[in-house]
């Protein structure tokens, strides 16, 4: 069963993705507080995928009112090759689209070889002829990007 994400999903989706090789999370952003004022500012567009009672994939997605922004894409490696990630994607997709949305852009961690390729077969593009660029705003000394 794939339903919107809430607060309420925080723990078993964080264990989720701490669980997950080549999953970055930065300790501010990815805190119950950063989720919890990610999904109040995209209530209908975050998911997860539940199997007998149990949290086995999730996505994070939102937008700015002009692209869609997908996020910490995983699902439980004993449940992968079942579809859960593309029905995931799909829900994602869906709700952007119902919002007005015509792009979704999405970063995956160069080493990360499978993900890479995962997006690649479901018709994603990687855009070489763009650079990624980022600054911390925060003046919190604990807000580094972590690789698990």
């Amino acid at each position: 069963m794939i339903r919107v994400m809430t607060l309420h999903d925080y723990d078993d989706v964080f264990a989720l993705w701490s669980h997950t090789e080549n999953m970055g999370l930065r300790s501010l952003d990815d805190s119950k507080e950063g989720i919890s004022m990610f999904l109040k500012r995209n209530p209908t567009t975050n998911f997860v995928a539940v199997y007998d009672h149990q949290i086995v994939g999730a996505i994070l997605c939102g937008n700015d009112g002009r692209r869609g922004y997908i996020y910490h894409t995983v699902v439980e490696s004993d449940y992968r090759n079942r579809g859960i990630a593309t029905a995931l994607i799909d829900h994602a997709v869906l709700a952007l689209k119902q919002e007005g949305i015509t792009r979704v852009c999405l970063n995956v961690m160069e080493s990360n070889e499978a993900g890479k390729q995962f997006w690649i077969n479901r018709g994603w593009e990687k855009k070489d002829f763009l650079g990624f660029y980022s600054k911390s705003i925060t003046d919190k000394p604990n807000a580094p990007l972590f690789k698990l």
